[in-house]
């Protein structure tokens, strides 16, 4: 039964995403006064549910080691970095939004020392 609702749910999900996807092509494409087919729509969206697919997996245990002594300041401060540092490395593949997220957290003084270095 756990499984049906699963599969229901991420159905339903992708048919969201498929809606949203074609919201904005089809506004973008009257800005430009062209056309967008279903089938590229369809193809960006099988595209980005492949890209959501590869971040659905859970970071927490990673991040803290699954050890059961942390402190729960030290945890969310782990947390924290390591999801800073996930963010940024999704970003790596366009650069225009790592440098919109770079110049964000060089806005933020706390992010300053947290942020990792661009290599």
């Amino acid at each position: 039964m756990a499984g049906n609702e699963d599969e229901a749910l991420e159905e339903r999900l992708k048919a969201a995403l498929w809606l949203s996807v074609g919201k904005i092509v089809d506004e973008e494409m009257l800005k430009l006064g062209l056309n967008a087919t279903p089938q590229f729509i369809g193809a960006l969206t099988e595209m980005l549910w492949a890209q959501i697919g590869g971040l659905r997996q859970d970071p927490l245990p990673f991040i803290i080691g699954g050890k059961a002594d942390h402190g729960v300041k030290r945890t969310q401060a782990k947390i924290s970095r390591a999801l800073l540092k996930d963010v940024l490395l999704l970003a790596r593949r366009n650069e225009g939004l790592e440098t919109i997220l770079r110049k964000c957290l060089d806005q933020q003084p706390s992010a300053k020392s947290k942020a990792p270095k661009k290599r």
